[in-house]
């Protein structure tokens, strides 16, 4: 009975590690250059998951732009674009490439993202003190 169990439970947790990864995929469809949005930690790569601390597991804990991403229900609104969610001092539709805030899912935005809008930058400024933490 308990190896049958464990033939099981395989599939069960390849479905449900594949809806993970799958959401996060979803996501990045939702933002503006949501799969190259700049990594403040690794100059030159992507933070694929911009709605999570971790950037070398992409998932983990929620940063601020991740929570107001699922305060605007998981969609890119003009309200969510015009919040400067990291207090950087850049509106998240600035960092994203979206300073206009007219994308939409599937159009190409207005220009590259040019910064993270869950992390404060530049970090270790006298703005962003306590962001390169982060990065360790």
């Amino acid at each position: 009975m308990s190896s049958f169990r464990h033939i099981v439970g395989l599939p069960v947790l390849v479905a449900v590690a594949s809806v993970a990864i799958y959401g996060h995929r979803n996501y990045m469809d939702r933002i503006p250059n949501g799969y190259t949005v700049p990594n403040p930690c690794v100059p030159g790569q992507a933070w694929q998951a911009s709605g999570h601390y971790d950037y070398l597991t992409e998932s983990g804990p929620v940063n601020i732009f991740g929570d107001d991403f699922g305060g605007a229900g998981h969609r890119w609104t003009t309200e969510l674009c015009r919040m400067d969610s990291d207090g950087d001092g850049r509106t998240n539709g600035q960092e994203l490439g979206d300073p206009q805030c007219v994308w939409t899912p599937g159009a190409t935005p207005q220009m590259n993202a040019t910064g993270h809008p869950g992390v404060c930058e530049p970090m270790n400024s006298t703005r962003c003190p306590y962001d390169d933490s982060i990065c360790l």
